[in-house]
């Protein structure tokens, strides 16, 4: 078979030059509250990204952070904390926004919108899949109480920020019956959930394998479950890289 012939074979079957190039994982963080009749809609669109991973060059990697802040208003959030209140408020400071609120999305620790604007958000994602990320590998493994979990890490750019190793637990397929509040009588879906939310330490000047445990809560579902990694700027909350993975069980070999 001539040269010629084989290269329009390739062209028409589309291989290799039409094939898709690697995903590039980006964190993308919502926060949302369940006393807050505007966030289901935010959760939902959350959720779709997880399950469709509608942008080609990117690898969606969901954080669903229930802020506290409502939970006065009539319905306490069980999923709520301070924590994560606290968490949007110093994005609201890295990103020069006076005031908070709910459902707000960030992508890649760079860019904050409304939760549940669908083409704002596949616009951010693929423009943060543009831009470079440190490669990152994480393991992890359920041990009794505990999720043991394994890093590996890259060297800290030269002359970067402190870089911050920030590890997270979420779990999928949670629902609420909601008995107050604006979303009174609603069941509501969650994906993503944060359970729990740690820093493991700070980015070094080499390479290195990292381990950390988190504690797990035995009403958890572990199989519904993943550790999440990544790495942020202490400063401008830039996200350098993220990785997820599922949580095994201590009985596989």
């Amino acid at each position: 078979m001539k040269a010629s012939v084989i290269v329009a074979l390739l062209v028409l079957t589309g291989w290799p030059a039409n094939a898709p190039g690697p995903r590039t994982p980006i964190l993308v963080e919502l926060f949302t509250s369940e006393g807050c009749s505007s966030c289901p809609p935010a959760d939902a669109l959350l959720g779709r990204l997880l399950r469709e991973q509608p942008v080609p060059s990117a690898d969606v990697v969901p954080l669903e952070l229930h802020v506290d802040y409502w939970d006065r208003l009539g319905w306490k959030d069980p999923f709520s904390s301070k924590v994560y209140t606290d968490r949007q408020q110093a994005y609201a400071r890295a990103l020069g926004v006076e005031d908070v609120f709910t459902p707000q999305m960030v992508v890649d620790g760079r860019s904050g919108f409304v939760g549940s604007d669908q083409s704002e958000a596949k616009k951010a994602i693929a423009a943060a899949a543009d831009r470079p990320h440190l490669p990152l590998r994480v393991t992890s493994r359920a041990m009794g109480p505990t999720v043991r979990v394994t890093v590996d890490l890259p060297a800290a750019p030269k002359d970067a920020e402190k870089i911050d190793v920030i590890a997270a637990l979420t779990e999928d397929d949670l629902t609420s019956a909601v008995r107050r509040g604006e979303n009174s009588g609603r069941t509501l879906q969650h994906a993503a959930v944060v359970r729990k939310l740690q820093t493991l330490g700070d980015l070094g000047a080499d390479a290195a394998v990292a381990e950390g445990q988190l504690a797990l809560d035995r009403t958890w579902k572990a199989d519904h479950m993943r550790a999440v990694v990544w790495l942020q700027g202490a400063k401008t909350r830039h996200v350098y890289a993220v990785a997820a993975a599922p949580i095994e069980s201590s009985s596989v070999k």
